[in-house]
């Protein structure tokens, strides 16, 4: 069965949209949050569970918005089109739209798409294809035509198929409708000629797709009401060929076909769709939702203030203008049984609960004599039975979070987990959370398109995880190469075997700094002491002499003598950072973990040479930072400790030793640690002079002690 649910307004005044009501409804980087774009002049964002806008833009007076904003889910940025050729990209910060960045395109532009997974494609009015970047690079580059003339695009739609991005778009001519499909992996561009069916006499007013398998099945609303189904093969025989598709009768008389303002339909799941128009015995337009496998009317709601014939779907909500104001419906569907659309499914309760209904027979009530006491006795009776069913019937969030993973879609599994995590947590929670963590894994290896990367990450930052409550957690982030989540599980993992730590080493210090570049990493622990890679600028300096120790100070004559040929070198290998900020945030959370040096040892033998020689250069790096001042620290929060640098150091050497002192590039890296060493024997060695002068200060205090006199005295110990 499938539910409409009770609908609520977004929008507190009316949208200045024009008569074909607003450009588009688009999903932004958060999942409770959406861009509405009328056909004018404006772009607001709302946030629906709050019902309130959380920011507003437009383009200058004269101008205007020519297709529906979009979130870049890469950078969080939105983008926009207006005028057909001017494209504008800007975030929350920014208030005006005149002052945020521009690019005037060479064509004009019909949409621009973005999801999950992609970077965000342009398709232009004459059927060309860019990814934004490469537009962006030369914003005035030349555009062909794809399409023939008099060809108009009336639809498209941007999707994965198989983690690899595919847009379509349909085209008219003449009566005559063409489906082009661009699968970004081959850069072929398909097109179909969509053939009529032998019912089929009419004008098609609505699309909507879908991936089945094999095949992208194309749904298409006509203008005799009915619904109609075309499949597009997704690996064609002959992809560079013109082919011919026959659309066939899915669902007959959904709408009326007289209806004055515009059809809308759109798919919900692989059973279910929802049309907007009037239906058969109504004038009146209706929200309705049909079951395509058994061709029955699941629900529907009615419109009494008209709509715009539009109709977008996100996660488990409805968009439509009704009346003037944008409204939301929630809605959902059940798994798809011939029982379910008869309306005679019967839901599984305990024995208990199944004789209960939800209403009172009065049937079973015969004594028509009964006293007062009787029916007082009846009514507490009643009342008990009710209360108690209702119990009965609470499912705990955790059942219902744990039964989501196996089978709902990504987005319900984050609704159901923040509803999960807002409850007071039981003594059990830190189980229950190692339950979800191995439920969303296990599916993910039945299901390898299913990538709970969002899920994952809330459930760490409960910090009640452990290594040992979920063992295939780490495994399943290094498969992915997903940095972020290693470097949060090695901050809160107090039991991370030595052999995943040396796995994450391994990785944070092959991976390249490009795809660094792209990845959210937590910067807490790094600080200003990797300022010189942001800028590439090394300032020279003229004589470092800290906590006893120089890097330029030569004491070893005889095995330092390039150091004295090339001072520069020397100081600009002291002065700046061998990596990039983000990857020293990784190395970071490597230092801070915890380990056994038996267990440790092996698994560093079996890191390249070359990553050692990374490694040692960034350790010996910091530790001159830590020299820089007197208490032997390093700015930021939870930054490495001069301890935990000095037995990585070791560690390293007494594992890689005798491979790194055969490589040249490592040369003026051991160089400098031997030097290391030596000042700090030499530290050590006038300490303990020190140390005997204190101590016979210390045997003078005490005899003035016991004397009990006053005295001033002044010791000269230099």
């Amino acid at each position: 069965m499938a539910a409409l649910e009770e609908g609520f307004t977004l929008t507190a005044v009316p949208l200045g949209s024009g008569p074909d009501g607003p450009l588009g409804v688009e999903q932004s980087d958060k999942t409770d949050q959406f861009l509405v774009t009328d056909s004018g002049r404006t772009v607001i964002l709302y946030k629906v569970s709050d019902q309130k806008p959380l920011g507003s833009w437009s383009v200058k007076q004269g101008q205007i918005i020519t297709c529906p904003a979009v979130c870049n889910f890469q950078t969080g940025e939105y983008i926009v089109v207006h005028d057909n050729k001017v494209l504008r990209i800007w975030n929350n910060e920014d208030v005006n739209l005149d002052k945020v960045f521009k690019a005037t395109l060479s064509a004009e532009v019909y949409r621009i798409h973005s999801i999950q997974g992609t970077e965000p494609v342009v398709l232009f009015k004459e059927g060309a294809i860019r990814g934004l970047e490469a537009l962006l690079a030369e914003p005035q580059q030349k555009i062909e035509t794809v399409i023939s003339d008099e060809e108009v695009i009336k639809w498209t739609k941007f999707f994965m198929v198989f983690r690899h991005a595919v847009l379509i778009f349909i085209t008219e001519k003449h009566g005559n409708y063409f489906a082009y499909v661009q699968k970004f992996n081959s850069r072929i561009l398909s097109k179909y000629t969509l053939l009529l069916g032998q019912e089929e006499k009419s004008v098609t007013q609505s699309f909507s797709t879908s991936v089945h398998r094999k095949f992208i099945s194309l749904m298409s609303l006509s203008s005799d009401g009915c619904v109609y189904e075309t499949l597009i093969p997704v690996h064609p025989s002959d992809p560079e060929k013109n082919q011919r598709v026959v659309r066939s009768l899915l669902l007959k008389s959904v709408v009326s076909g007289n209806a004055r303002s515009g059809v809308a339909l759109t798919i919900l799941d692989q059973d279910h769709v929802a049309v907007l128009g009037p239906p058969l015995s109504a004038s009146k337009e209706c929200l309705s939702i049909w079951n395509t496998k058994f061709q029955t009317l699941q629900t529907s709601k009615e419109l009494p203030q008209g709509t715009s014939g539009q109709l977008w779907y996100h996660g488990e909500n409805l968009f439509m203008l009704h009346g003037k104001f944008l409204t939301v419906i929630p809605y959902k569907c059940e798994v798809s049984s011939l029982a379910g659309a008869l309306g005679k499914l019967k839901h599984s309760q305990d024995p208990d609960i199944h004789a209960m209904t939800h209403f009172v027979n009065w049937e079973t009530s015969q004594g028509y004599g009964l006293g007062s006491q009787n029916s007082e006795q009846s009514k507490r009776i009643l009342r008990r039975r009710k209360i108690e069913v209702s119990v009965q019937l609470e499912v705990p969030p955790s059942t219902q979070l744990l039964a989501a993973i196996q089978k709902d879609s990504e987005k319900h599994i984050e609704v159901e987990l923040r509803k999960f995590l807002a409850v007071k947590r039981t003594p059990d929670f830190h189980t229950i959370i190692g339950d979800v963590v191995i439920g969303l894994l296990g599916r993910y290896k039945a299901e390898p398109s299913f990538y709970p990367r969002n899920c994952l990450m809330q459930l760490i930052q409960t910090r009640v995880l452990s290594y040992s409550l979920c063992p295939g957690l780490m495994e399943f982030a290094l498969e992915k190469t997903d940095v972020q989540i290693l470097q949060l599980c090695l901050q809160q993992f107090p039991d991370i075997p030595e052999s995943v730590t040396c796995a994450c080493l391994k990785i944070f210090l092959s991976i390249g700094d490009d795809s660094l570049q792209e990845t959210d990493i937590n910067m807490e622990s790094v600080s200003d002491y990797t300022a010189t890679i942001q800028d590439g600028e090394i300032e020279e300096q003229t004589e470092i002499l800290q906590n006893g120790f120089s890097p330029e100070e030569d004491n070893c004559k005889n095995c330092a003598q390039e150091l004295i040929e090339k001072p520069q070198a020397a100081t600009e290998e002291s002065t700046s950072c061998p990596v990039t900020g983000k990857r020293a945030a990784l190395l970071n959370a490597i230092l801070h973990s915890a380990y056994s040096e038996t267990f440790l040892l092996p698994h560093l033998k079996d890191i390249p040479a070359q990553h050692i020689t990374l490694f040692l250069q960034y350790l010996y790096f910091l530790y001159l930072k830590c020299s820089e001042n007197a208490t032997m620290t390093l700015p930021g929060i939870h930054p490495p400790t001069l301890n935990q640098i000095m037995d990585w150091i070791c560690l390293l050497l007494d594992a890689n030793f005798t491979v790194v002192v055969m490589i040249p590039e490592a040369k003026r890296l051991l160089l400098s640690l031997y030097k290391f060493v030596k000042s700090q024997i030499s530290i050590c060695s006038e300490l303990n002079k020190i140390e005997v002068s204190f101590r016979e200060l210390q045997k003078l205090n005490q005899e003035k002690t016991n004397r009990e006199l006053y005295s001033i005295e002044v010791l000269e110990l230099f």
